[in-house]
């Protein structure tokens, strides 16, 4: 089927529902719903508990219905240890058979296009029909280490180096270089050079309107950071549909936005959960990153009128609370958005109130239980 096709396609045991974009709704469900993983590293934890606690999250997603499990990259940050998102992928992969897997997102202007090309040729032949390349043109971290990440202190980020990029990027995954071109003799391996095959379909990211834009114009799948850029949804996703072009992707703009999102089985403690979260994000927004705190800490920590500002004005945009409370919020969110799949993170402290709280959605929801 090609990339255009339906929801109503249901998928094989070992293969993904939906087609190679579009995903299926299941029970009440609106809309599609995934998981977005920072493989956050809580205090008192390590970076190899929280690895597996998103192995654990890969199969309870798999295993409930959630379309798409995806994982962001970020560098420098205690609290996250999603710094390599191909390598986390490849051990997800060889942990799961049907759910899709995928960059939310690699940050692009950070490698060659070429390394890209490889290392998501290569999850395509460990994992094939099951890849999703999502790309963004933020450095997913400080100047500085933008710079040692490139081995620069020019960052391209511009409205004229992203597009190019992008465009070697999927030459180089297309193999289709012009004759005459400097890398015409270059194949990205895998890659189609070997023979014809699938390949991970594109996906841009943004929180603002550049690659909303962008995404319209290419006719590419389009998801959004609602998750920390809330204000921007609507308008991004306004400017997504309205520049939309049909290509040989999708007849039709498709969206996904990123929620922040807790479910935990009483309303006090969503809060001390998600409360983690917004200190954790204040901490590291004033120059302070760090492991992400307990509810405890989070409970005693003294903020200041201006903290709890910030606080507050986080935790207004995450969906959190009793199972039944959180669908409702995800069902007006979506009604409100217009989104065509919900992505749900929860960077909370604790391993298990995340994996709980991704069951207790389902269940809200009436997600079946797959084998």
């Amino acid at each position: 089927m090609s990339e255009t096709g339906t929801q109503s396609e249901a998928g094989t045991a070992d293969g993904p529902r939906g087609d190679a974009i579009r995903g299926e709704a299941l029970g009440s469900a609106p809309v599609p719903l995934s998981v977005l993983d920072l493989v956050t590293v809580g205090s008192g934890s390590t970076a190899s508990r929280s690895l597996a606690t998103s192995v654990e999250l890969s199969r309870l997603a798999e295993r409930r219905g959630y379309h798409r499990h995806w994982v962001a990259e970020h560098h420098s940050m205690p609290g996250v240890a999603s710094s390599s998102p191909a390598v986390i992928l490849a051990h997800l992969a060889a942990r799961t058979r049907r759910i899709r897997l995928g960059s939310g997102g690699v940050m692009l202007p950070n490698h060659a296009p070429l390394v890209i090309a490889e290392q998501f040729g290569t999850l395509e032949a460990l994992a094939p029909g099951r890849i999703d390349l999502g790309l963004g043109r933020a450095p997913g971290t400080d100047g500085a280490t933008a710079a040692a990440l490139r081995r620069t202190d020019t960052l391209h980020e511009g409205a004229d180096d992203f597009p190019e990029q992008l465009a070697e990027l999927t030459r180089f995954l297309d193999d289709d270089f012009p004759d005459g071109h400097r890398y015409a003799r270059i194949h990205a391996v895998p890659g189609p050079v070997q023979g014809p095959k699938g390949r991970p379909p594109v996906w841009l990211l943004g929180s603002s309107g550049f690659s909303a834009r962008l995404a319209g114009l290419l006719g590419l799948p389009f998801a959004f950071a609602h998750h920390f850029s809330a204000r921007n949804t609507i308008p991004a996703l306004d400017l997504y549909r309205q520049s939309f072009r049909p290509s040989a992707v999708l007849d039709a703009p498709y969206t996904l936005i990123g929620v922040g999102a807790l479910a935990a089985d009483d309303e006090r403690e969503a809060y001390r959960q998600v409360l983690t979260g917004a200190l954790s994000m204040l901490r590291l927004r004033t120059g302070r990153p760090g492991l992400i705190p307990t509810p405890e800490e989070a409970e005693a920590y003294g903020f200041s009128p201006m903290e709890r500002e910030f606080a507050d004005d986080w935790l207004a945009n995450v969906v959190y609370g009793t199972p039944d409370a959180v669908r409702e919020g995800l069902d007006e969110l979506r009604k409100r958005t217009g989104a065509d799949e919900l992505m749900l993170t929860a960077n909370v402290h604790g391993g298990e109130a995340r994996l709980r709280s991704y069951e207790l959605v389902a269940d809200a929801y009436a997600m079946p239980r797959l084998a």
